[in-house]
Formats: C-alpha cells, sequence, structure tokens
C-alpha cells in the first residue's frame, strides 16, 4: 500500500513537472517571439532639399504666384496678383492724367486755347482766360508725376516681396518642428512657498 502511494505521489509530481515545463516552455516561445518584433522608434522625415527655397524664389521672379504654387500655397497667388494689379492699375492711371495735364500745357505754350483744361461758354466759344491756369497744370503735372513715381515704387515692391514670401516659405516648410528639438515655456508653481516659476526648457534628444 505504501508502495502504492508513493508511485501515486511520484507520478502525480511527474505530471505537475512536465506541465510546468510546457507552460514555460510556451512562455519562452512568447517572449522569443516578441522579441522578434521589430519597434521602429524612429521619425521619418522627409529630405531636405537646400536648393528648393532657391527654386521658389526663381519661379516668383520669373512669373509672380509661380513660387507660391511650387511651394503649395495656392490661397496666397489671388493675393499676390490683386497686389501686383492694384500697384499697377494707379501707376496707369497716374500716368494718364499726367499725359493729359502735360499735353495741355504743352498746347498753351504753342499758343492754342483748345484744350480740355480752357472751357469754353455756352455758345461753345473758348473764354477769354482759362478756368484752370498754367501754374496749376505745371502743380497737377508735379503732383501726378510723383505719384506716379510712388506707384511704380509699390509695385516693385510687392514684385520683390512676391519674390522674398517663396523664399521665405520654402524655408519654413523645410523647418524641423518635431519634439527632438523643442523650446517650449515652462511655468511651476511652488507650493511650499507659493511662488511662481517661469523661463523657457530647451530639449534636445539625439
Amino acid at each position: 500500500m505504501q508502495n502504492k502511494l508513493c508511485f501515486l505521489l511520484f507520478f502525480v509530481g511527474l505530471i505537475s513537472t512536465f506541465s510546468f515545463a510546457q507552460e514555460e516552455t510556451k512562455e519562452d516561445e512568447g517572449i522569443i517571439d516578441d522579441k522578434n518584433i521589430v519597434v521602429q522608434d524612429t521619425i521619418s522625415r522627409e529630405k531636405i532639399d537646400p536648393l528648393s527655397p532657391s527654386k521658389a524664389a526663381f519661379y516668383s521672379a520669373i512669373l509672380p504666384g509661380l513660387g507660391q504654387a511650387y511651394n503649395k500655397k495656392y490661397w496666397k497667388i489671388p493675393i499676390v496678383y490683386a497686389a501686383l494689379g492694384t500697384g499697377i492699375y494707379f501707376y496707369v492711371d497716374n500716368n494718364n492724367e499726367y499725359k493729359r495735364y502735360r499735353n495741355a500745357y504743352k498746347s498753351r505754350l504753342a499758343g492754342f486755347a483748345t484744350d480740355e483744361f480752357w472751357g469754353t461758354d455756352s455758345n461753345g466759344d473758348p473764354l477769354s482766360s482759362p478756368q484752370i491756369s498754367n501754374d496749376a497744370l505745371i502743380r497737377a503735372q508735379r503732383t501726378l508725376r510723383r505719384n506716379k513715381e510712388i506707384s511704380l515704387l509699390v509695385t516693385i515692391g510687392l514684385y520683390a516681396l512676391n519674390i522674398i514670401d517663396a523664399n521665405v516659405d520654402a524655408h519654413l516648410l523645410q523647418y524641423n518642428i518635431d519634439d527632438n528639438l523643442a523650446l517650449k515655456p515652462h511655468f511651476d508653481f511652488n507650493e511650499l512657498d507659493a511662488t511662481t516659476n517661469l523661463g523657457l526648457t530647451l530639449g534636445f534628444k539625439f
């Protein structure tokens, strides 16, 4: 009877050991499987093209708005053309008005009294004295010429601004703003003495 009991205990222990060994083997296999899993803890970034800002500026110099299209900022193209169109409109308008007053003044210097600024009576005959004097024509020419030059300078400035915008925008599109390099403000409250600390934290990760 005692031998049978010992044999039974030995058999139960053997089965338990075998089961434990199987479970341990499965766990080991699970660990091996887990080890086979590759975890990629890197951030994929687009390659930086150092010539991209130059290309954007070159395209905008050839055709305003083309650099913005290269940067895929299509909403800026109507703004570029609206700004340049406004500058060109004022330049053309001031130039036409300047020519009107200049032609009238040149006509009077030639001895004619038939320019549009001289004026006529009810019968359509020229007045004895002009409605707008020669001095007024000279002042109008000076003002319109100055306005024309200002309009031209503003238009050139807007054209240059269009090139600068495309160049800067291309630079910013390649600017690294991930968490590996970050400058963040921090605000801490010290509960012991009820004071606050305000500052900047520069984080750099390799």
